[in-house]
């Protein structure tokens, strides 16, 4: 895993480059959206654990989990961004994620490859 800047990069152990390329640059079409704006920490958690139970039940590949750049919330820091990533290294099903291209919500955002 990586954090450059505002973007998150993560490739599964094991597996090819070329995806986290190939995902990076918008060659999987997102098939689905999760928007945690205004969760909380818990309910962000939760809510992302039964977005990716359906993703594995409907066998979608490429969704976008939308987490927000933390401009609403207080101090303007982004609690939610900075958890999402872990939660889904968690997940066995996430292959790889990416920071979302621009106009799916560039950094508020993951493009995440599924398994």
């Amino acid at each position: 895993m990586l954090e450059s800047g505002d973007g998150w990069l993560y490739l599964r152990p094991g597996l090819s480059p070329a995806l986290l390329r190939d995902l990076r640059r918008g060659r999987f079409r997102i098939q689905e959206r999760l928007d945690l704006h205004g969760c909380t920490v818990e309910e962000g958690r939760a809510e992302l654990s039964a977005f990716l139970r359906e993703a594995r039940q409907r066998r979608w590949t490429c969704v976008c989990v939308i987490h927000g750049k933390g401009l609403g919330s207080p101090g303007r820091i982004p609690v939610l961004k900075r958890l999402v990533g872990g939660w889904l290294m968690r997940h066995q099903e996430v292959l790889a994620f990416a920071q979302a291209r621009p106009e799916e919500g560039g950094g508020g955002a993951l493009r995440v490859l599924l398994g």
